[in-house]
């Protein structure tokens, strides 16, 4: 997950050493490169490949090298600590969804405390996909944040705005973002549902549901609705007695407090869980396919001042 790239010697890492030397020309004027430049001419290889030469070798006599390993190892951290915050978000939001009298949850609020705020992130991440394509979300932005606060070294900072314009031009800068994105929100509501089956199975809860608009026959509707893919996996959907019953006072028995739990447990599961873990899967694959085809094109105009 995320934009890790563990593998020093990428060819994904020597693009981004060339476009960090590229801003930095850019802002700066070209640097001294008599003797890059000689050992790219020297190489006898295509265009691009003579550019890669070249800033690798600037890169590593400016200590750009050294600087990316500082800045890979701050991102490692700063992806463990946002995986911690992804766990405990996840318990928070469990124990959120049973708050109050155990013995009379509210079986509207329990279900928006799971998955509300996650759908909503997934709908505007849907939306920036499609119309704002440029947009980094906040937990995005965080952890490029952090990656740089944790690598301590003044030079990585030239890094990330490189890597950023890198992965834009090749149009994956979305779908590497996604997949921080994505894979927080998995790790959070896998969370929720380990944890929520815990509270279930440790605890004797109480489902009701109240409601001044919506009639009874409206909830029966909603609630079959909303849980015929949960029964298709096989957790249980409360049939049209037990859920006009529930309207007033949670229903004694033990299978009425199983049936409510079971359906709780497959809303989390249809609609956060899975969600999540399709976006997660398609940003990983979309991903992988384009760093495996992504290259250094010597014909962009922006490299046309050191042909």
């Amino acid at each position: 997950m995320g934009l890790l790239v563990t593998n020093t010697n990428s060819h994904l890492n020597i693009l981004w050493l060339c476009e960090t030397v590229r801003l930095r020309e850019e802002q700066t004027g070209l640097l001294e490169d008599n003797e890059a430049c000689r050992k790219a001419r020297t190489s006898g290889g295509s265009l691009a490949e003579r550019l890669k030469i070249r800033g690798l070798f600037l890169a590593q006599r400016d200590g750009l090298v050294s600087a990316q390993q500082h800045w890979l190892q701050g991102a490692k951290l700063a992806f463990w600590l946002l995986m911690f915050s992804a766990v405990l978000s996840g318990v928070i939001l469990a124990k959120a969804a049973l708050s109050g009298p155990p013995q009379a949850i509210n079986i509207f609020w329990a279900l928006a405390s799971l998955i509300g705020l996650n759908l909503v992130s997934l709908f505007v991440w849907c939306f920036t996909l499609i119309f704002a394509k440029h947009t980094q979300s906040p937990l995005s932005q965080l952890w490029l944040w952090l990656s740089g606060k944790l690598a301590r070294d003044a030079k990585a900072a030239q890094l990330a705005p490189a890597l950023l314009v890198l992965l834009q031009r090749h149009n994956l800068l979305r779908w590497g973002l996604g997949r921080v994105l994505n894979g927080w929100w998995l790790v959070a509501l896998c969370s929720a549902l380990i944890t929520l089956t815990m509270l279930l199975a440790t605890r004797r809860y109480g489902f009701v549901w109240e409601s001044t608009i919506v009639a009874s026959d409206s909830f029966v509707t909603l609630v079959h609705t909303f849980g015929q893919p949960a029964a298709w996996l096989g957790f249980a959907v409360p049939d049209s007695t037990l859920i006009q019953s529930s309207d007033l006072a949670a229903v004694a028995g033990e299978q009425a407090r199983q049936v409510w739990a079971s359906w709780l447990l497959g809303m989390l599961l249809i609609y956060g869980v899975m969600p999540r873990l399709i976006s997660s899967l398609m940003c990983e694959w979309r991903w992988r396919r384009g760093i495996k085809d992504i290259q250094l094109n010597a014909d962009d105009p922006i490299w046309q001042s050191l042909h």
